[in-house]
């Protein structure tokens, strides 16, 4: 028997809509962003790890005579933009109004959810009111995925701010393949019963047919909180509910290895890297590389390199520390706050060790195009990943991948989900501070034996789980 919202669908023109792409992405964001060029406005493909990580995988579907489509919002509040192809993907539109971004995006997805899953670092916020609108908007996501969807097709609803769409899609075209993937952790049992939803949201990522994490540890605090707030069976694969099957795992996300690859090789990009060397007078570069987010560790970070500098282990002459900080959430006010002390640490450092013409730490607040970002990977000599909380990081697997001479030596975080994979790199609690020197120094001194060896081993990890393994591992069990 169809549900309520199936038969209002059904009533309101939706079957009429089937007959689009067999292969759907739903995400907060759409994969381009509204440029202006020469006076002229154009869709340009945007940075960010989701992006880099699912467009391959449509664009792959279309070449092989499929149809692959896109649903998110523009990035522009009040948006009407219409449905258009980018890149031969199908790109759907889903409007937002300035005060629904500020309830959903700005409230409920980055002031409750994103601190509640990355273990409280930030006190979450709890508002009904945000929820209400979280719930709306959600309800709209689903509304438009399902109108865009070709019958039988596979939906992939992507991350946290729309937890609530698988079970609202299921409603409404319970002929499809639901599959959901969160890119960030998710909690245990002690922490995630703090949310006053956490039935909504467990009942709503439990209307996808696959449940996807960066973590098998993750995908066990779900399956727990599914029996113990949500009325599911455990099973093998997973838990059981009203008679369904619903499969939890571990899937963990990576990068197109190759096409870093190739990038890194070609001369101009060596040129380029070549003269990022120059232009700091040939010394040492260690590079961080995150968005300006108080979960990636920056301001702890910025403290051990100057311990280093006050220490003496390194001179501001030998060794400079290159970090770029993409802008996000400049709205909300802990991330304001976080900015003015990164640029704080960062003036305190070049001031008491800077010289004419040369600092000691080069901070970049902007996105770095993907060529740009590659040659500072090859140029950098030390790459320091020390996220506090992190469901993967692509920017280790994309340090890695660019490392074709096998050299450079990778500091990672325990607390990434790439830590589990990347064993070989120094691993280290970024919350240690003499951990985090010490690695440092380490990287420093290590010679080019060792270091070459380290790499192979990252490498051969990164180029045999790349992003077209992660994506045919989670489809292949939700087609099975």
């Amino acid at each position: 028997m169809a549900s309520k919202a199936s038969t209002q669908f059904e009533a309101a023109g939706g079957a009429a809509a089937f007959g689009k792409s067999d292969l759907v992405i739903v995400a907060n964001r759409l994969p381009v962003k509204r440029v202006e060029r020469d006076g002229e406005s154009a869709w340009e493909t945007s940075p960010g790890g989701l992006v880099a990580a699912l467009m391959p995988i449509l664009q792959r579907r279309t070449e092989q005579g499929g149809a692959g489509g896109w649903v998110g919002w523009t990035g522009i509040p009040d948006s009407d933009a219409e449905p258009f192809l980018h890149d031969g993907i199908h790109q759907t539109p889903v409007p937002i109004t300035e005060a629904e971004l500020e309830a959903y995006y700005e409230g409920l997805s980055n002031r409750t959810l994103w601190p509640l899953y990355h273990d409280v670092i930030r006190p979450p916020i709890y508002r009904r009111s945000w929820y209400q609108t979280y719930e709306r908007v959600n309800q709209r996501f689903a509304e438009i995925a399902a109108s865009e969807a070709a019958k039988n097709a596979v939906v992939w609803v992507q991350d946290y701010h729309l937890q609530l769409v698988p079970k609202m899609l299921r409603d409404l075209r319970p002929d499809l393949k639901i599959g959901f993937f969160l890119h960030i952790p998710f909690p245990s049992r002690g922490l995630f019963s703090q949310l006053p939803w956490r039935r909504e949201m467990l009942l709503g990522l439990l209307g996808a047919d696959v449940v996807g994490f960066q973590a098998t540890a993750n995908a066990d605090n779900f399956a727990d909180l599914a029996t113990w707030f949500a009325g599911a069976e455990k099973t093998d694969t997973g838990v059981k509910l009203d008679g369904r099957e619903i499969v939890i795992d571990a899937f963990p996300i990576s990068i197109d290895s190759k096409k870093i690859d190739e990038l890194a090789r070609k001369p101009e990009q060596r040129e380029l890297a070549a003269r990022f060397k120059r232009n700091v007078g040939g010394r040492k570069i260690i590079l961080g590389v995150d968005r300006m987010d108080y979960t990636k560790g920056i301001d702890l970070r910025l403290l051990a390199f100057r311990e280093l500098l006050d220490t003496g282990v390194i001179r501001p002459d030998e060794v400079v520390f290159i970090q770029s900080a993409v802008p996000t959430r400049d709205t909300v006010d802990e991330y304001a706050g976080l900015r003015s002390k990164i640029e704080e640490l960062v003036g305190q450092i070049n001031g008491d060790f800077g010289d004419v013409g040369q600092v000691a730490v080069q901070y970049l607040r902007q996105s770095l195009p993907l060529d740009k970002l590659v040659a500072l990977y090859a140029a950098a000599d030390i790459m320091l990943v020390t996220p506090l909380r992190d469901g993967m990081n692509l920017v280790a697997k994309e340090y890695v991948a660019s490392r074709f001479n096998n050299d450079g030596v990778l500091v990672l975080s325990e607390f990434t989900g790439a830590a589990k994979q990347m064993t070989a790199a120094l691993i280290v609690n970024p919350h240690d501070r003499d951990g985090v020197v010490g690695a440092v120094t380490r990287a420093i001194q290590m010679g080019a034996e060792e270091a070459g060896k380290r790499m192979r081993i990252l490498r051969t990890g990164v180029f045999e789980n790349d992003v077209y393994h992660w994506a045919e591992s989670f489809l292949s069990r939700l087609t099975a």
